[in-house]
């Protein structure tokens, strides 16, 4: 039983997380979509992209396997999770003195420093993951991590405007610009930190009869609901990443975008993200989170093939738009689901698995679709393109043939997508049938 005290360091603690995420995402507006413009200011191939954007997503997957075991030894998880955050902040230092202390070429110095920061940027997520699905009810996850993820994408959404505007006057000194967005950047992540010191972490049981190795998890993938639905969303990353780092690419290089509306189209997608938040956080909430999955899923191959056919600011504008509000459901399910499917004792190894194979697969992603990027024909006008045509195909076929494999985990009603989509505030008509975890899926 829970005393009006620790409710109310709970409560507390959810406010705390909201603000550690701003903090976090002040970081991430200025960084996210600026680190392959500064790579193509150092004057980096599109091979030498594919692997900015493929080795750190390895390597954070390789590290995350290790993060249940650091946490065990620590003993808590904050104990491996304010270090990690602290050296992550740091990390932005040697990334924006690169043009200035650094030999050519320079584009190896910044893969090598991105690497790092990947690395201490993401090994305590399966910890943070393990400690907010205690300090969150099941019942209001969808509403939290909708409202939260919210907020975090409002301040993201501005710190991208504020780090497009600073490249844009600084472009006569780039390098300068670079360094000042950065810098701020590492500002922000130390502030992120304060904000986790203060939070609430509940009791951690290290070690237990009933825990999981990592390899004993893993093994597993094939023959349970939580392992299937991990592969699903590998693949899906795999394909996705197969072009994914490649349209900033696409806007600078190949159609001459300027840094301004470079951001104003990476922010419209933001903008759609956070506008259906709420949207599908009540959905997920009262329909469960693989009814949101299945539903965004079948929108999904459609996202890269919107490019084939028009390159202007305001078509793609839309594209952009279409792809915030389907990936801001898919998301938020995603994350919830590997919550819900996931049993307390082994939660942090679940997370971690999950977050390893996903990482794993988007850097294979990324390494081949970087490979193919040179030798792909041109179909249409550019042979990224012809990357954005087999990116969503790929997707398609994921979606085909393994959609179907992933069950429920929560009891919940049976309703028509239309009244998912459309229902007021996610209540749909009153229906007679429930689905009782859809033939009772297992947690394991």
């Amino acid at each position: 039983m829970t005393t009006p005290y620790l409710r109310r360091r709970v409560k507390n603690s959810l406010r705390l997380a909201t603000y550690d995420g701003a903090a976090f995402s002040a970081m991430a507006g200025l960084t996210q979509n600026f680190i392959t413009p500064f790579a193509l200011a150092l004057k980096a191939t599109t091979a030498q992209i594919g692997l900015l954007a493929s080795i750190p997503n390895l390597m954070m997957a390789i590290s995350q396997l290790a993060a249940p075991d650091l946490t065990e030894r620590v003993g808590s998880r904050k104990g491996l999770i304010l270090p990690v955050v602290f050296i992550h902040a740091l990390m932005w230092i040697p990334i924006l003195l690169v043009p200035y202390l650094f030999p050519e070429p320079r584009i190896w110095w910044l893969i090598v420093f991105v690497i790092i920061s990947a690395v201490f940027g993401s090994i305590a997520n399966p910890a943070w993951g393990s400690m907010m699905a205690d300090l969150v009810p099941m019942k209001i996850r969808g509403r939290y991590f909708s409202f939260r993820a919210r907020t975090v994408g409002l301040v993201a959404l501005a710190f991208s405007f504020a780090a497009g505007g600073i490249l844009e006057a600084f472009s006569d000194s780039l390098f300068l610009g670079f360094a000042i967005i950065f810098g701020a950047a590492a500002a922000f992540r130390l502030l992120s930190l304060y904000f986790l010191s203060k939070m609430y972490e509940p009791e951690y049981t290290c070690v237990n009869e009933n825990s999981q190795s990592i390899i004993s998890i893993a093994k597993n993938l094939g023959s349970t609901n939580l392992g299937k639905f991990t592969l699903y969303v590998a693949l899906i990353t795999f394909a996705t990443n197969l072009a994914g780092p490649f349209f900033a690419v696409y806007m600078l290089r190949d159609l001459n975008f300027s840094y301004l509306t470079f951001v104003l189209l990476t922010s419209v997608n933001a903008v759609a993200n956070l506008a259906f938040q709420t949207f599908w956080g009540r959905r997920t909430d009262r329909y469960g989170n693989i009814r949101i999955v299945k539903i965004t899923s079948r929108f999904m191959p459609v996202i890269p093939i919107i490019w084939l056919f028009n390159s202007h600011p305001v078509y793609l504008a839309g594209a952009e738009i279409y792809s915030g509000i389907v990936w801001s459901g898919f998301t938020l399910a995603s994350t919830n689901f590997v919550y819900d499917a996931s049993d307390s004792r082994n939660r942090a190894k679940h997370i971690a698995v999950f977050n390893a194979i996903c990482g794993i697969a988007g850097c294979l992603g990324a390494l081949i679709g970087g490979f193919l990027a040179r030798y792909v024909p041109v179909i249409f006008n550019y042979n990224l393109q012809t990357l954005f045509l087999i990116s969503g195909i790929m997707r398609g076929v994921v979606v085909f043939f393994l959609l179907r494999l992933i069950l429920e985990v929560r009891s919940v009603p049976t309703t028509k997508t239309l009244e998912v989509l459309f229902g007021r505030n996610g209540h749909p008509i009153p229906v007679r049938n429930t689905v009782k975890k859809e033939k009772v899926a297992s947690r394991k």
